[in-house]
Parts: C-alpha cells; structure tokens; sequence
C-alpha cells in the first residue's frame, strides 16, 4: 500500500479476520523483524474472530515521517482508533504514535513486548546519523549482537534462527533506516499517555533488555497491567506465541462489547457477556 506522496514508500500488511472490525490489533515488527513475524497472531487470533493487522513500514529516516506515514495508512483503511501490539522498536513506535495523536486520538490501547521509552539506551545517538552509508554486514552485527546466543530452548532457537533469515533478506536501507529509528534521540512522554490502556509484557529471561530498562518502563507506566512470561528470549510472539496469544486476549476482553472492539462475537458470545456484565452493552 502507498499512502505517501513518493511512490516507492510501500507498505506491506498481513490481515485476517473480519473486515467489520473497525478497532483491530495492529502489530509493529522490531528493528530485526518484517511484517510476517507475526504470523503465529494473525493466524491463532483471526480463528477466534479477531481482526489483526501486521504491518510492515517502510524506508523512513525520521519519526516525523513514520508517524504521519502511519496515520495516512489508518486514513486508507478507514481505521479510528486501533490496538497496537509492538515489540522492542515497535514498542517504541507505538508509544510515539500514540503521543502524536493524543489530541485526537487514534489508539485505543497498546501493548508493549520487550520496549523501551528512550533511545538514549542503546548509547549509539551519536553514530545513527551514519547509518544511511555504513554496509549491510556492519548493521547486521549491529543486529545480531543482541541475540542470545546460548538458547539451550528448542523453541527460543527456532525464533533466534526465523529472525536472522529475516534479518539476512532485508536490505540496507531498510536496515539502516530502522536502525536509525531506534537508535536517533527521542524519547517518549508517559504524561502525555496517562490516560491509555497499556499492558507490559516481558520475560524473565535473557532478552536484550536490562533489568533497569524493564524497571524504568514500570515507572513511566504504574497503571498497566503486567504480563510476564517465564521465558521467551526476544521473541516470544513466536518462541512462546500460545501464551503471547492469551495475554492479547486477556488485554483486548474488555472491549469485546464497546465500540472499540477489536473481534466479532457471535450472538451466543454476545448473551453471555452481556448477562456477565449486568446487562448493558456499551
């Protein structure tokens, strides 16, 4: 899909689920990642009347431009408000679009797997001006240093082993140009996202994240809800996608009977929840 005036800026999605579904879930890949990393979502919660949405951006060099790029791709499919499920760049993404939109607000809630609110961590502000030059196989060290190395999990080696074919087919100035995303300084405002809906989700397990970062999102946001997974390493949307799956579930179950829904209920799923909630549909 091209929403900008340059031609050669195309998004790529992967959808399934219901089209009548105006609030779906929509997923931000990592730095490393592309639009089909999500594929264990769009599938597993499509099959239980979800709408999801993985997208994949394309070759912006500033935040100014993805976040207005990404508002022209809600515009295109006629999307309100939205549920954003972003992992560690896409996390960050996420928290930004929804501080550009605050005023008029286009997300619903997010979901944050792995992120960060700060770019100043990964110490690298200073060189991501030069990353538009630097060759493929410098930024895929960049990339790749971040990976556990000693995944003993059959499961955890998959995701590392997925992400790294991904990493090797994308070009250098894909590369670049998420790299220079994550890495520019910026930084995000909680106070301007007081009021959103946001679950925080981690691993207690080796990921590139440090403890100090996990701790310091925890105090930007003190009224999410926590979702923690005894494992998963970087990836657990595909390492440990079942129970990814359910916590998404759990944190989007409270929309099922207002306007900002992100799945189709069946009559009979409809009855029972609203028995359950005391008889009043929102």
């Amino acid at each position: 899909i091209i929403v900008d005036d340059d031609n050669s800026k195309e998004w790529t999605i992967y959808e399934a689920g219901p089209k009548s579904v105006k609030s779906p879930l929509i997923c931000f890949p990592p730095a490393s990642g592309t639009a089909d990393v999500y594929f264990r979502q769009v599938l597993g919660l499509s099959a239980l009347g979800y709408r999801v949405i993985a997208v994949e951006y394309p070759i912006y060099w500033t935040m100014k431009e993805f976040l207005e790029g990404f508002r022209k791709l809600l515009d295109f499919l006629v999307l309100d408000r939205v549920h954003i499920f972003g992992a560690s760049l896409g996390g960050f993404l996420a928290q930004k679009f929804a501080e550009y939109s605050a005023r008029s607000p286009r997300v619903a809630s997010l979901i944050l797997c792995n992120s960060f609110y700060d770019t100043t961590i990964f110490q690298q502000t200073n060189s991501a001006p030069t990353f538009w030059m630097m060759p493929s196989v410098v930024l895929k060290k960049m990339v790749m240093g971040s990976f556990e190395k000693k995944a003993a999990d059959a499961d955890i080696a998959d995701s590392i082993d997925f992400m790294v074919e991904k990493l090797d087919g994308m070009s250098q100035q894909a590369l670049a140009s998420r790299l220079t995303l994550n890495c520019m300084n910026c930084y995000v405002e909680p106070q301007k996202l007081r009021d959103l809906d946001v679950t925080l989700m981690d691993v207690y397990d080796d990921c590139a994240l440090s403890c100090a970062v996990r701790e310091e999102m925890c105090k930007c946001y003190p009224e999410a809800k926590r979702a923690h997974l005894k494992n998963g390493g970087n990836f657990p949307y595909l390492s440990r996608s079942t129970e990814v799956n359910v916590f998404l579930q759990i944190h989007l179950r409270k929309y099922d009977l207002g306007p900002y829904r992100a799945r189709e209920l069946t009559e009979d799923e409809k009855s029972l929840l609203i028995q359950a909630s005391g008889g009043q549909e929102a």
